[in-house]
This record gives structure tokens, sequence and C-alpha cells, in this order.
């Protein structure tokens, strides 16, 4: 199988670490995973800001680079959301005929990650061990666009020595959401506070996603408040083998 890592930009530029634990992972499951240079942005800032036709160069430029492999697998619901359910959209909206087919194409190949594992891969043991009590949080797109359910916790479950614990009110927002964190700080502010407490009241000593955003928000929250709660994203954990005998 031809595997493609589409890393993302708040990965590529701030959390370059989630990246490469999805190589280490795939590579320890005996893939070879490549990374097309060519790759950008999804698109996904111009789309929710209504900036659509803005968009269209990325869209190509997604179609053009990731062409040709079997699978496209990113660390990020988001943006793995926005390349299946608006690239079509938008392709059908201002694309031409070849930039639909290409779309149309390759959108069925794009796996956020925990999906690549579980639905393609049909694995939840990848060889992981993490001895620490761990809370997981489902972020917006993971749990209501992608509805991946409980792929995540099935994973983290099958980690050698991770204690999993449930975090209050699990399905709710963190107040994050791109630019709305921005445009709507008050909200967003009191959202996080929410999360934040529910966090600590797991006795977690890391928080974990599908999402990088999401977790920079929390994490942000959390940090402010003096916690000792990290925040890692799922990957992380995934291709750790802390405490494992040589």
């Amino acid at each position: 199988m031809r595997v493609a890592l589409f890393i993302t930009c708040m990965a590529d530029t701030m959390f370059p670490d989630t990246g490469r634990a999805v190589v280490t992972v795939l590579e320890r499951l005996g893939h070879t995973v490549e990374f097309p240079q060519e790759q950008t942005c999804c698109g996904q800032m111009h789309f929710n800001t209504g900036y659509r036709p803005d968009a269209m160069p990325l869209v190509a430029r997604f179609a053009r680079t990731f062409a040709g492999y079997d699978a496209v697998v990113t660390p990020s619901a988001s943006c793995a959301g926005m390349i299946r359910e608006n690239h079509p959209v938008l392709a059908e909206q201002y694309g031409h005929g070849v930039l639909q087919r290409q779309v149309a194409e390759l959108t069925p190949k794009v796996h956020e990650f925990t999906e690549f594992l579980t639905d393609v891969l049909g694995l939840e043991d990848v060889g992981a061990r993490f001895p620490h009590r761990v809370t997981y949080h489902p972020t917006c797109h993971s749990l209501r666009g992608l509805r991946l359910g409980d792929r995540p916790q099935r994973l983290l479950r099958a980690v050698e020595g991770l204690d999993l614990v449930d975090l209050p009110a699990a399905d709710s927002c963190c107040g994050f959401g791109g630019t709305f964190a921005l445009k709507n700080a008050a909200t967003s502010g009191a959202m996080l506070a929410d999360k934040a407490t529910d966090v600590l009241e797991t006795g977690a000593e890391v928080l974990c996603a599908a999402d990088n955003s999401c977790l920079m928000h929390i994490g942000g929250g959390l940090s402010r408040q003096g916690s000792t709660v990290r925040t890692m994203h799922l990957a992380e954990i995934l291709a750790s083998t802390e405490g494992a005998p040589r």
C-alpha cells in the first residue's frame, strides 16, 4: 500500500512531533510512509471564513499532490473532515470537470489517523506502552463530523500500562473553533473554563485528542491555571514505548 502523510499546517508549524509519531507508528506496523513536499494547507481557514473561491487553488494543489496514493493519512480530524466533506463541494461549485473527477477519486482515500488504523488496517493494538493516567477529549470534528465513535478509545485501551479515565461532559466543545475563539473571546473563554474543570476532575496526567488545535486551546487554559496536566496528540501516545524492555 502506498501511504502518504498529510501533516496539516498546525502540526507542520507548531507540533511536528505529531507527524513524526504518525510515521513511527505506521513504520512499526511495516508500512513505508511518503511525505510529498508540495503539500500545503487544505483550505479550511478560507472555507470557514467565507473565502471559498480563494480555497480553490489549495483544493487543486491537494488533488495534484496526493494523486496516485492508495491512502492519505492525517493526524487531524478537522482537516480530514474538510477534505472529505468540503473539497467535493468546492470542486463542484467552482471547479472544472477534471478537478471534480480528481477530487471524487481522491477524497475516499483520505483517512484520519485512528480511522486508518482501525478501519483500513484493522488494528487496535499498535505495540504502544504509556504508563500514565490519560483522558480523551473528542473534538467536535472527530465526534460530529467524522463520527469516529470509540475508535480512539479502543486504541488507547490497547496501550500497555495506560489508565484511561472518562472525561465528564466529553461531548461538549472546548471553545476553540478556529476564528471563533478570536471573534467570540468571552464565550470561548467560558467554554474553555468548563472544559479545563472537567479535565482536572479526572485526575489525569495527560489529556489527548485527535486535533492539535483543540489541544493547544485547552493546554493554554490549563497552563494559565498552573496545572501540570500535559496535552498530547493521540498519535504521540500510540508511538510511545515508554518503559518497555529494550
